[in-house]
């Protein structure tokens, strides 16, 4: 039976089944887009239909090898040949051409060394993400420029310059508009005991923000305190339980965690123990390294002279915040991790428009956790 035999015998409501013919005008629409499509179009079509282009037919399978060529040696014409789908043409662009505010790579690590205020110098580990923006028509970025630029200036000490010119060389290489770097880090300082003159390191979750967008830069400096609060209302409970009852009673109070976001303005530098005082000026009851029995005793007194509820954490940081010079824009997110309740109480207080938001982060303050 011919093809238009077929046809003619076929029901209305029967889809009809490609035949030969249809198989053949398909096969030359497909050449014809396959001569002169870019490799990487082809590759992401079905690498097969390669194999269609005069000159890379193939009668079997090729017989690979499988050794591991340790004398290989790849050359600039070698590397200006190999394939790279992230800096394809819009064609290869899945999904919604829109433009893309982050991508970048996260928690890369390397030592990084810092000056500090008494004039010494830390090498710490930090962790590092860096991203860029994304235009609507460009398929993607290469994410090793982003550590190779940074890696570049990573043997400097560490300055919020430094950083602003590991920003400024992957955004040339990228060549994207905003970018963005963060690093993250425990940064330690010795802490004495309150009466018995012992002293520890206590380690303080630290990160660095360098954000450009629309051509202004901002620097940022997140920190993590942790402390002790003592509930107000438990201590006058407890209280009234001795005083009318005779009744032994403790109130309840519970490990604690702030975190700082400050932007830094220009002028007299802003260090990292700087604004560790700071926080420790609005809540005096951080917590100890090195503990005898009269500093555990000491450390009870001090709570008792300072109970805070979550709300007045919040306005102490802020107060101490906003009368520094230093400082511009600032968030507070303070975590109460209760004792008495199985959930945590909890504030958060913003100042200007750089931490300003309608919705949360789902994880947000869930995020408030000390490690140990």
């Amino acid at each position: 039976m011919t093809h238009a035999d077929r046809e003619l015998h076929r029901q209305p409501d029967q889809p009809r089944a490609p035949g030969r013919e249809d198989a053949a005008e398909a096969l030359k629409l497909l050449r014809d887009w396959a001569a002169r499509a870019t490799p990487e179009e082809i590759a992401t079509l079905d690498p097969l239909v390669g194999r269609l282009v005069p000159g890379r037919e193939v009668s079997n399978y090729p017989a690979l090898a499988r050794a591991y060529p340790e004398e290989f040696a790849v050359d600039d014409a070698y590397r200006a040949a190999l394939p790279d789908l992230q800096n394809g043409p819009a064609s290869l662009i899945r999904g919604a051409a829109r433009p893309i505010q982050h991508v970048g790579i996260s928690n890369f690590r390397l030592p990084v060394r810092f000056h500090t205020r008494d004039n010494g110098d830390l090498s710490l580990e930090a962790s590092v993400t860096g991203t860029v923006s994304l235009e609507a028509e460009k398929k993607g970025i290469n994410m090793s420029r982003i550590m190779r630029s940074f890696y570049r200036h990573a043997g400097k000490t560490f300055s919020f310059d430094t950083v602003r010119a590991a920003l400024a060389d992957y955004k040339t290489d990228l060549g994207s508009f905003d970018a963005r770097i963060q690093m993250r880090f425990r940064f330690p300082m010795l802490r004495p005991s309150l009466r018995s003159g012992l002293e520890g390191y206590q380690y303080y979750d630290i990160a660095l923000e360098l954000v450009e967008q629309g051509g202004v830069e901002k620097t940022i400096v997140h920190l993590d305190y942790v402390y002790s609060s003592t509930c107000p209302c438990s201590l006058e409970l407890s209280e009234h339980a001795r005083q009318f009852r005779g009744q032994l009673a403790t109130p309840h109070s519970q490990r604690s965690v702030a975190r700082l976001s400050v932007v830094t303005q220009p002028g007299p530098r802003l260090w990292f123990e700087d604004l560790i005082d700071l926080a420790r000026a609005a809540v005096p009851t951080e917590t100890q390294v090195m503990v005898k029995r009269e500093d555990e005793q000491a450390f009870a007194e001090l709570n008792a002279a300072n109970p805070i509820f979550v709300e007045d954490a919040a306005r102490l940081f802020a107060e101490q915040l906003l009368a520094d010079p230093r400082i511009g824009d600032f968030r507070v997110m303070a975590s109460h991790q209760e004792s008495l309740h199985s959930h945590d109480a909890v504030s958060l207080l913003t100042e200007g428009p750089t931490f300003a938001a309608e919705s949360l982060d789902p994880r947000l303050l869930a995020s408030l956790i000390h490690p140990g």
